[in-house]
């Protein structure tokens, strides 16, 4: 069964299918199952602190997901190679509802989850049966994108320590994003995307500390 997630993962065309594939396999195999199978090897996911998932995964019994989550909106670099998806989530007995954003970038024709993190809402959110896919511009010269300087304590495995920051960028720099989480749970994340002659803030969320 993995190796057909697997499959499934390297045969997606964009970070939608992706996505939808992902949700679908936690429907089939098992949550954690389905986000091993995603996941990069430095992936990051929120608890609300940040923890490496390859350590916050091993752990986890694969359970059938009760969850399930779709994309209303894709921020996509120009050469397709990354993306940002987000969207609503909801338990299957309509007890939990948020809504989530998921970082994923293709390497070598496989899609695979940068970052995950959700957020609980008091009302679900609608499901878009078409999402909203807004591209970089392959117009101009991107510099790189305006992003968080990194802090100069608190290394950890694959760089900074997951529970402070975390930043990247597509190989054009069409698309960039970045996460601070505080002590709190506090978790800021921004995205940003090229549009030929500068860059716009195009998602920019605050989660917790209602």
């Amino acid at each position: 069964m993995l190796t057909l997630m697997l499959w499934a993962a390297a045969t997606t065309v964009t970070a939608v299918d992706a996505e939808r594939a992902f949700s679908r396999d936690a429907q089939r195999t098992g949550q954690w199952a389905a986000f091993r199978a995603y996941a990069d090897p430095d992936a990051v996911i929120f608890t609300p602190q940040a923890v490496w998932a390859r350590d916050f995964l091993k752990s986890r019994m694969d359970l059938k997901a009760t969850t399930r989550w779709s994309t209303n909106t894709s921020y996509v670099s120009c050469d397709g190679e990354m993306a940002v998806n987000t969207g609503p989530w909801q338990n299957a007995g309509g007890g939990q509802a948020g809504f989530f954003t998921t970082v994923w970038e293709q390497e070598k024709g496989r899609w695979h989850w940068i970052s995950h993190g959700r957020h609980t809402l008091t009302k679900p959110l609608a499901a878009r049966a078409t999402p909203i896919v807004r591209k970089g511009s392959c117009r101009g010269r991107a510099p790189g994108p305006p992003l968080m300087a990194p802090p100069t304590t608190k290394k950890g495995p694959g760089g900074i320590a997951p529970d402070d920051f975390g930043r990247g960028y597509s190989a054009d720099r069409t698309l960039g994003w970045d996460w601070t989480v505080g002590p709190r749970g506090v978790r800021h994340f921004r995205a940003f995307l090229w549009t030929g002659s500068r860059y716009e803030l195009a998602l920019e969320q605050t989660i917790g500390g209602e």
